[in-house]
Order: C-alpha cells, then sequence, then structure tokens
C-alpha cells in the first residue's frame, strides 16, 4: 500500500487541529493508503514548548522521506506545513491538495474531497494556496 503524509495544521489551536487530523488520517485510510501522521505527536510532546516542538517536528520529517505522497489537508499553508512541503518537493516526493473536509452529516463531502485530489493530481507542484500564515 502506499504511504502517504498527512500534512495540516496543528498549532493554535492544538485540540481542534487534533480532531481535524483524525478526520484526515480515516478519510486517508477509506482511500486505501497509509496515512503517516506526525500530528499525534502531540498527545506525548506540548506544541507551546519550543524544543519539544522541534523535537516532534523533526520526527515528522523523518517520516516523511518514507513516504510516497504528500497530501495538504486544511485551508491555509502554515509555516510548518511550508516546511514540510517544501522538504517533499526538494524530495521529488508528489503532493496533492485535498483541502478541507468536514466531519460527519448528510453533506459529508470528504471522500469526494479525496476523491478529487487523486483525480487532480498532478506530477508537477501545486500552489494552490495563498501563501504562509
Amino acid at each position: 500500500m502506499k504511504k502517504v503524509y498527512i500534512c495540516a495544521p496543528l498549532g493554535g489551536d492544538v485540540k481542534g487541529n487534533l480532531e481535524k487530523a483524525i478526520q484526515y488520517t480515516r478519510s486517508a485510510l477509506e482511500s486505501g493508503v497509509v496515512p503517516v501522521v506526525s500530528h499525534f505527536y502531540a498527545f506525548c510532546l506540548n506544541d507551546d514548548i519550543t524544543e519539544e516542538r522541534k523535537l516532534g517536528m523533526d520526527a515528522g520529517i523523518e517520516l516523511l522521506k518514507g513516504c510516497d505522497e504528500i497530501w495538504v489537508f486544511g485551508d491555509k499553508i502554515t509555516s510548518g506545513m511550508s516546511n514540510e512541503i517544501e522538504i517533499a518537493k526538494f524530495l521529488n516526493i508528489p503532493r496533492w491538495n485535498v483541502g478541507e473536509i468536514k466531519a460527519g452529516g448528510e453533506d459529508n463531502n470528504e471522500k469526494e474531497n479525496v476523491g478529487n485530489a487523486i483525480n487532480d493530481h498532478d506530477s508537477g507542484w501545486v500552489n494552490s494556496f495563498s501563501g504562509v500564515s
């Protein structure tokens, strides 16, 4: 199975972003890939402590190096995500922009969003976001 690095915001609203990371992970699993999710280091590291944040980010980059693709979730690119994206680009790891997915409900388009990301995949680099926030 293909290993996919889940790239999404963590800092700021850590609890809310972890909840979203769980949704992104489930969507990736349901799409038939193995999601690699460094966000879960936040359960044992404190993102507000510089040394612990760096430890988690460094470990995440090591995970990224072993992935086949990077999937970018959310509606903005944070500085941490930008770093992950640049490293993936340097390593020639294809990037797919998935965007935001919503949890639950009849109007849940998460499978459609993930499917669109797969169908719209471009072997080049996509710059669909306005920049780092």
